[in-house]
């Protein structure tokens, strides 16, 4: 069995708040007994992009005991996140990476649209993407930061990851799909896309509420539909040996 840990919108800004917050989750995964196999960064590591936010993102997400792979968000930029993360030249074209473990890719697609807050998978990164499923064998699992479909949460609904058809095309070409993860709601939630389970990690900066609790019909405009004070939280995903794929959440307190 191997178990991949998920976490998302991390939100880095230089401030002690999201510093702490992203640390107190690393601290847990490095501290359990078994090491989990991978884990897995969906977006948003940075608030405002920056080199320095990077860098620290770096500090923070280096282990011993585990590879940590990442995709970039709306808040992320692309030229300082190669830069100062990935240790590459600047560049502007999609962050786009490919990862083997264990015979599990793993690819990271990039689903950002510099300046804007939706998000869209580019033709280049399709086909990236079609080409990696084709290559490789073995369970595969896809990731970026939006997520294709509505969620039931219009402040996030109305960022959400659009053109998705092209995307469902790519993934109803390889029935090796085991999942597609993703972040960017801040809340975790579960639910499907081109016949495959669509996974949603919770947030580790903060929570979403949903339309029905309080405060959750708030847009943008009036402070977000956004609860500060929850604890952090992670997914942790078990892909089983027969092919099953089972989910677990974990809220990290202090």
């Amino acid at each position: 069995m191997m178990v991949l840990a998920q976490l998302s919108d991390i939100h880095l800004d230089g401030g002690s708040r999201a510093d702490e917050r992203a640390a107190r989750v690393m601290a847990y995964l490095e501290a359990l007994p078994t090491p989990v196999d991978v884990v897995l960064a969906t977006g948003d590591l940075a608030d405002h992009g920056e080199l320095d936010e990077y860098r620290r993102a770096a500090e923070l997400l280096k282990s011993s005991s585990f590879p940590v792979f990442t995709c970039p968000g709306n808040h992320d930029r692309r030229s300082a996140y190669r830069e100062a993360l990935l240790g590459v030249p600047p560049s502007e074209e999609p962050v786009n990476e490919a990862h083997h473990v264990d015979g599990v890719l793993f690819a990271l697609c990039d689903s950002s649209v510099p300046g804007k807050p939706e998000g869209f998978l580019s033709d280049e990164t399709l086909e990236w993407l079609d080409r990696e499923l084709t290559e490789s064998e073995g369970p595969a699992f896809v990731c970026f930061h939006h997520p294709p479909v509505e969620l039931g949460i219009p402040a996030v609904d109305a960022m959400r990851q659009f053109g998705e058809e092209r995307l469902a095309a790519v993934i109803e070409r390889h029935p090796r799909v085991s999942a597609l993860l993703c972040g960017h709601a801040h809340t975790p939630a579960a639910t499907t896309f081109a016949g495959r389970p669509l996974l949603v990690a919770p947030g580790v900066t903060s929570t979403t509420r949903l339309f029905f609790e309080p405060g959750g019909a708030r847009g943008w405009a009036d402070g977000g539909p956004i609860d500060h004070d929850l604890p952090p939280m992670l997914s942790l995903h078990l892909l089983h040996d027969d092919g099953r794929l089972t989910t677990h959440h974990r809220v990290v307190t202090a």
